[in-house]
């Protein structure tokens, strides 16, 4: 290929990345924004391709049509409650790959430059620590991994001494190791970076997640940097960035700093721990909970992870629906990490069609449920807990929460007591203003809906 005019398709495919992430701050935007963001992508990879003359056309466009139906296929059977689990799946293959193509530099050429080698290997330490931690972060969102922190005895120790022996064969490598010192490094690296993700709970998972994001697009960019590309480069460092920034804002509405986080060992698997108060609780019925809402004149939708996993979205939306036709205001407050991923009760709610503007963030919704009849919490637990602002004794003490506390009504609707994924009871079930309906959210929901409708 001409070099000239793969610097130009180069440069459109980095323009085309800027420009989606850009689309992608805004919900009428984002779906063109992904699209013109893939469309850079597959004109990096068949430029690169082409340029490199490494293989035929035939062998692309064959690669293409495969990797687009396998995609497509996944795509597809994944449900949204499976979302966080494809999101680290793919921050996992993507730091491997950037790992594989930095250690095809030191296998092709040994006696890289200084320079160049120690952004190789920051290349493969950062990717391959990203590809273990985030299929470890796979395993506990799936659930094949225990979600609880599992640290075992001297652990901290013996990554002091991983990570110092991790430096010494990054500079081994560098300075013409061989393969021999290659394969420790990426041993090394691996091994922390499962290590470092089993002692994070079930709670610091959206933080997590969004972290890993970060990890792959930094090694990306150094990556980009050995092979000379200037759209892996520009790629790369825009995931890490803006995985950086999110990972703050997830940190921050959990009031928790990233090296608390990393290192706190907290937050348990949804009901492994943690034990429910024995204390008495309000039970409510469809009926009465139904009139609850119907007579209602304003009503606040709290959804959380429960909603999901009960793929309730489309039954809330009726519910409001119904709501809505008999004069009731009703408005949905989405909490930072209502989910397991950043955004994915946004994501979910919009698949139902509820319109974005009815979604409102902490800082918009708080001050509104003092003066709320009846907040209706779906699936919710630590992002509702009134200990994160009221008890200094409290893990989670700190934590920005949703106010449902102060509406002059809680409904909660839950499968039962347990704790979430913090760990610890929730003092909202037990108030003389909460009532709680034991149930699936999306049985409950849809039996509202009718129920609301005739009352």
């Amino acid at each position: 290929m001409n070099p000239e005019l793969a610097s130009v398709l180069y440069l459109l495919a980095a323009c085309l990345f800027i420009i989606g992430l850009k689309r992608l701050g805004g919900p009428h935007t984002a779906r063109s924004g992904n699209q013109l963001a893939a469309l850079g992508m597959v004109l990096a990879v068949i430029v690169t391709l082409a340029d490199s003359g490494a293989v035929s056309w035939w062998v692309i466009i064959s690669g293409l049509l495969v990797g687009s139906a396998a995609g497509a296929i996944l795509a597809r059977r994944t449900a949204m409650t499976g979302m966080p689990q494809l999101v680290a799946a793919f921050n996992g293959f993507g730091g491997g790959a950037s790992a594989l193509v930095a250690a095809a530099e030191f296998l092709e050429n040994p006696s890289l430059p200084v320079e160049t080698g120690t952004t190789a290997a920051v290349s493969v330490v950062i990717g391959v620590a990203a590809f273990t931690g985030s299929f470890i972060a796979f395993g506990k969102l799936a659930g094949i991994v225990t979600g609880r922190p599992l640290l075992l005895r001297g652990q901290i120790i013996a990554e002091w001494a991983a990570g110092a022996g991790l430096a010494a064969a990054a500079a081994w490598a560098v300075t013409g190791g061989g393969p021999a010192a290659l394969w420790t490094t990426m041993g090394l690296a691996g091994a922390l970076g499962i290590s470092r993700t089993l002692p994070i709970g079930g709670a610091d998972m959206p933080v997590i997640v969004a972290f890993l994001n970060s990890l792959s697009g930094l090694a990306a960019a150094a990556a980009g940097f050995v092979i000379d590309s200037a759209a892996l480069i520009i790629a790369g460092a825009l995931v890490g960035a803006s995985g950086l920034v999110l990972t703050n804002i997830m940190s921050r509405a959990m009031n928790r700093s990233l090296g608390n986080v990393l290192f706190g060992a907290f937050g348990t698997e949804g009901g492994e721990a943690g034990a429910a108060d024995e204390r008495p609780v309000r039970r409510a019925g469809i009926e009465d909970t139904a009139i609850t809402l119907a007579y209602a004149r304003s009503v606040i939708l709290v959804p959380g992870y429960g909603l999901a996993v009960a793929q309730a979205q489309h039954a809330v939306r009726e519910l409001a629906d119904r709501l809505g036709e008999r004069g009731v205001r009703v408005r949905y407050a989405i909490h930072p990490v209502a989910g397991r991923m950043p955004g994915h009760m946004n994501v979910l709610l919009a698949e139902a069609d509820v319109p974005y503007e009815a979604l409102l963030d902490l800082d918009e919704i708080n001050p509104d449920f003092a003066a709320t009849d009846v907040a209706l919490v779906v699936g919710a637990n630590d992002v509702v807990n009134p200990s994160a602002r009221d008890d200094a004794d409290s893990p989670i003490f700190g934590m920005p929460i949703l106010e449902v506390d102060r509406a002059a009504t809680a409904v909660v609707i839950k499968r039962s007591l347990s704790p979430g994924f913090a760990g610890i009871d929730n003092p909202l079930f037990y108030r003389d203003g909460t009532l709680m309906l034991f149930a699936d959210a999306k049985a409950a929901l849809e039996e509202l809906a009718a129920a609301v409708r005739e009352a």
